[in-house]
């Protein structure tokens, strides 16, 4: 049932985030105002919230760009020092040519030894320790993408922690200027000491192999290497982080679903790893900026003018999901926009796949029940979003 109105549409308000209830705002979008012009500083913004629109959008990068931000409240003069450098903000030809490069590096070949990373991480993660005793999910959740990135990358393993701390830390708007300051210090340092002894890890091979085709194939500069693994640094250690915490705090409420992986093994994991993307949607909003004058739903759009695609809000569409309210382990199609779509499709959405299928069939295989002890938290993010805390019980099979 679609809510009533709400009396403040506000999707830049932290608050409805940190409470997790933003969703009746957007259901009632979907609704009523699917392109609605929302107020804002220092101007208003376009809100889409129809799955059709918005995987439209992704898909027209003639209209609409990358490179002047990818969210709300994006700081002007930083988006400007990195766009056509790092891959979120950048659009073709150069995102292309620097999205193929980076991609090869997680092809088929290398994936065989990413999954037993993947593996070897899930076993050192859900042991004895973590069963029949309270706990806070997200310690254990936010090691696991933490630990094969660093890994990936051959990170000195005394740094890892800090690594997570500190890009979490990038994405806070207070403090995210010094940390993203703070990890391409890091890089710098890390990059100098490669190209002086390659190895073969993901920083290595970019700076042996990375290149822009769509500029006479230079390699790419120090820069564009360091922005680019900190944006593969950030996007693998947050999503799969918030997925994983999300599932769980799902299968906590709605055991029935718990009790169904379990009953399908193997076979349902695929399925319920695409569903828990779904459900929880930790990117909820990217943004474009308008270059020609366009239309969406009767909506005349100016160049200039920002547009905002509500992930969080084409994943719960009640034209393209049945029953989008419920979290159903084998739902099919499933056709979410967790990643994104189109060019922009998450450049860690093969790994993320990876990590999730190893935990959940992992957890599947020990745990007899998710039982949720207390209040779970959320982050006051409109941008990356998912549980902060989670105090369970992960009650060990006999």
């Amino acid at each position: 049932m679609i809510p009533q109105a709400p009396p403040v549409i506000d999707l830049t308000d932290p608050g409805p985030f940190e409470r997790d209830d933003f969703q009746d705002t957007l259901a009632w979008l979907r609704a009523n105002a699917p392109v609605y012009r929302h107020p804002g500083t220092p101007a208003p913004f376009w809100v889409l919230t129809r799955h059709r629109d918005i995987t439209a959008v992704y898909a027209d990068s003639t209209r609409f760009s990358s490179r002047f931000g990818m969210r709300i409240g994006s700081d002007v003069a930083a988006v400007a020092a990195v766009a056509q450098r790092m891959l979120i903000v950048s659009d073709p030809p150069q995102h292309t040519a620097v999205k193929r490069t980076l991609w090869e590096w997680f092809g088929p070949s290398r994936m065989p030894r990413i999954d037993a990373l993947v593996r070897q991480v899930v076993d050192g993660l859900v042991t004895d320790e973590v069963l029949d005793r309270p706990l806070d999910f997200i310690e254990v959740a936010k090691r696991l993408p933490n630990h094969v990135v660093c890994a990936l990358m051959d990170l000195p393993r005394a740094d890892w922690d800090w690594i997570g701390a500190v890009t979490t830390e990038a994405f806070d708007d207070a403090s995210g200027r010094h940390a993203n300051g703070e990890i391409f210090l890091y890089f710098a340092d890390l990059l100098a000491a490669r190209r002086a002894r390659p190895g073969d890890d993901f920083v290595s091979w970019v700076a042996a192999h990375g290149r822009v085709d769509a500029d006479g194939g230079r390699p790419l500069t120090d820069e564009e290497i360091i922005f680019n693994c900190n944006g593969v640094l950030s996007g693998a250690n947050e999503t799969t982080r918030y997925v994983a915490a999300g599932a769980l705090l799902a299968f906590a409420r709605f055991p029935e679903q718990w009790e169904r992986l379990r009953a399908l093994g193997t076979a349902g994991v695929a399925a319920a790893v695409e569903e828990a993307l779904r459900w929880t949607s930790p990117g909820v909003h990217a943004m474009r900026t308008v270059l020609r004058p366009t239309e969406i739903a009767g909506q005349q759009l100016r160049p200039g003018e920002r547009v905002t695609l509500w992930n969080a809000s084409a994943n719960r569409d009640e034209e393209v999901f049945d029953e989008p309210d419920r979290f159903l382990v084998d739902r099919s199609p499933n056709r979410h926009l967790a990643f994104g779509h189109g060019r922009h499709l998450c450049l860690g959405a093969r790994m993320a796949r990876c990590e999730l299928s190893a935990l959940f069939g992992r957890l599947a295989e020990r745990v007899e029940r998710v039982e949720l002890l207390g209040t779970p938290s959320f982050t006051p993010s409109n941008f990356t979003w998912g549980v902060s805390a989670l105090p369970l019980r992960l009650h060990g099979r006999a």
